[in-house]
């Protein structure tokens, strides 16, 4: 498995200094690089925390009802389960920063070792997530990633999808392509 992923599209670079695997599934702890503009769409998590803590720079985190945390190098922000969230570089200057995901979860790792290949293969749409419904709906489920709002209507459709790709193997297809 790759240690080091990068997703364009995001213009993030991610080292994965501990997995779930190794961790007993304790914890999934990540070193993030993120060149300015970088970042990623508001979600949530159901099964998973995540705790943040800029290294180099500092992070922006935009939170419920478009709230904006700007946390600097060692102030850490955790964001708990259900909460609704996203990242991103406020400044001109590439960050470096922590992220722990608790419990340790595979899927979230696989995930973005899938989404960053999607990016680079050129499969991302302008709004930074994959082109195909089937891939963003695997990705999805597979990462217990959920979207806010108005997206949040799409999720039965969205599980029902990716059920689906898993019976007829894409999901399978996806983990061996980009994740073996």
């Amino acid at each position: 498995m790759k240690r080091i992923i990068v997703n364009p599209c995001l213009k993030e670079t991610i080292i994965f200094v501990k997995t779930a695997a190794e961790t007993k599934r304790e914890v999934t702890e990540l070193i993030i690089t993120l060149s300015p503009g970088g970042g990623n769409p508001l979600h949530y998590h159901t099964s998973y925390s995540e705790t943040f803590t800029p290294l180099q720079g500092a992070l922006g985190l935009e939170l419920k009802n478009k709230k904006q945390v700007i946390l600097q190098p060692g102030k850490s922000h955790l964001v708990k389960k259900g909460e609704v969230h996203r990242f991103f570089n406020p400044g001109d200057q590439e960050i470096r920063f922590r992220n722990e995901v608790s419990p340790g979860h595979t899927g979230f790792e696989n995930t973005l070792r899938i989404l960053a290949a999607l990016a680079s293969d050129g499969l991302y749409s302008t709004k930074n997530v994959p082109k195909s419904f089937t891939h963003l709906a695997i990705c999805g489920m597979m990462s217990d990633m959920r979207l806010p709002g108005l997206m949040s209507l799409t999720l039965p459709l969205l599980k029902l999808m990716a059920i689906r790709a898993k019976k007829k193997g894409i999901e399978q297809q996806l983990l061996d392509k980009y994740c073996s």
